[in-house]
């Protein structure tokens, strides 16, 4: 359950302290919205995040920062806490109206890269084989164009790069998981927390594999980590990029830290007889049954059970087989 306020219930926030707040919408999304915050300083505001490239979108961080007494055209730069759209989509254009730079952290700076020379036949050709080695049955993808990718950023960061923020202590702390380049912002000068998608009040981000059967990364060991880097910072107030402010970031790390070891615990169980992953998927507790679950959902929960299953097999319960197409995993002692 969440107590997320729907998108229709927000306006944009003082927070005090020279930090506000804009919602911003996320069309056709049941997240409703992204939190975007503005940190003002000397030379103009600083944005954490930016929102999701649409019209809609671009209306409601326009005038939300109107609203606040400020405009786009003063924004001084926009520190991205991870590529994905709804946190990235709006930051070039933030750009194009205000002169301001963009940046991000270098993993996720890469995979931007990536995804501008990436066309669409070559991503659904990718899909389908992810799909395939996962043992997924026979599908259709869904239709609807990809997100443009977001633009490259100006600024690459590195875990505990202070932000260019006169009058602040803005640093950036490193918590891949969720995206390889995942970053949250503390302001140190207040024990405020922007902890993008990492640590959010009610539900946990996706933390998945793709393709699903590499084993090379081990993202889920990565997130528990960075959940007890964010935690090792004391009692601080935590600013997520959705959903709503909530107070102590580390006692919600030490939940959801507790919430993905029970998953594990969980899925071992099963793993008696050798498992694909689109098999494990299906056997797992999502918010919904997975006959519910849409194409996409199915294929993002499969990216969140490869996460999983590897993680075991990192830490020595199950393995993979060999030489096995689609990939199966089982049990060590069976």
């Amino acid at each position: 359950m969440t107590s997320r306020v729907p998108y229709a219930g927000q306006r944009p926030r003082d927070l005090g302290g020279g930090v506000r707040s804009v919602p911003v919408p996320i069309p056709g999304s049941p997240l409703g919205y992204t939190l975007v915050y503005a940190i003002d300083s000397p030379g103009g505001p600083l944005l954490v995040d930016a929102g999701w490239n649409h019209p809609d979108a671009w209306q409601a961080l326009s005038a939300g920062l109107s609203e606040l007494g400020t405009d786009v055209s003063a924004v001084r730069g926009v520190v991205v806490t991870h590529f994905h759209p709804d946190h990235a989509g709006l930051a070039g254009r933030v750009r194009e109206e205000s002169g301001a730079w963009i940046a991000m952290h270098e993993e996720d700076a890469r995979l931007v890269k990536l995804m501008r020379g990436f066309g669409e036949r070559a991503h659904r050709d990718f899909q389908s084989e992810m799909l395939r080695r996962a043992g997924a049955p026979a599908l259709t993808l869904e239709d609807g164009a990809r997100p443009e990718p977001p633009a490259q950023p100006d600024l690459e960061l590195r875990d505990g790069d202070l932000i260019d923020l006169p009058g602040r202590t803005l640093r950036a702390i490193h918590t891949p998981g969720h995206t390889p380049g995942h970053v949250c912002l503390f302001l140190e000068d207040a024990a405020r927390l922007f902890t993008g998608d990492h640590v959010l009040p009610d539900i946990t981000p996706h933390i998945g594999i793709y393709p699903y059967d590499r084993d090379d990364i081990d993202p889920l060991d990565d997130f528990l980590t960075s959940l007890d880097k964010v935690a090792a910072l004391g009692r601080t107030e935590a600013l997520p990029a959705h959903e709503r402010i909530f107070d102590d970031t580390a006692a919600r790390a030490a939940e959801i830290r507790a919430h993905h070891e029970d998953k594990l615990v969980r899925l071992a169980a099963v793993l008696a007889e050798p498992l694909t992953i689109w098999e494990a998927a299906a056997l797992m507790r999502w918010n919904r049954s997975w006959e519910d679950l849409s194409p996409m959902l199915r294929g993002m929960a499969a990216g969140e059970a490869a996460a999983h299953l590897r993680a075991l097999e990192a830490r020595g319960l199950i393995r993979r087989l060999p030489e096995v197409d689609p990939v199966r995993f089982v049990a060590v002692d069976s």
